[in-house]
């Protein structure tokens, strides 16, 4: 019962943030990722489990968080150039690094989600 709660409040938020998305330059890409998240948390509600998709899925977005951790301008410069400062100011990326760190952020939560289902359905 729990589960199905929470699967349900994970596949809401993600599908806010997939609207959230929706007017940035490369919103398809973000829709997408939110989406195919919202998706497999709302198919855990209706107690359909693809755990090979699911972890295939996490892996997935591991690498590509990977990418915008270590890319240029991406979290690791975020955090040792130009030491952690805010990235929440404003909605609009007006520093190289917000936009990347922001994106990774994103993928964390996504992920979290995820692994939360995938550990927790084992």
């Amino acid at each position: 019962m729990i589960a199905t709660v929470v699967n349900i409040i994970f596949s809401l938020l993600f599908v806010a943030f997939a609207y959230f998305n929706l007017n940035d330059s490369d919103g398809w890409l973000w829709v997408l990722i939110y989406l195919i998240t919202a998706a497999i948390c709302a198919l855990a509600a209706a107690k359909k489990w693809f755990p090979k998709i699911t972890l295939a899925y996490i892996v997935i977005l591991l690498f590509y968080a990977g990418y915008f951790f270590i890319s240029k301008d991406g979290v690791m410069d975020w955090m040792t150039e130009y030491n952690t400062p805010s990235i929440t100011e404003s909605m609009q990326a007006t520093k190289p690094y917000i936009e990347k760190t922001r994106e990774f952020f994103g993928l964390l939560i996504a992920i979290a989600a995820l692994a939360v289902n995938y550990f927790f359905r084992r």
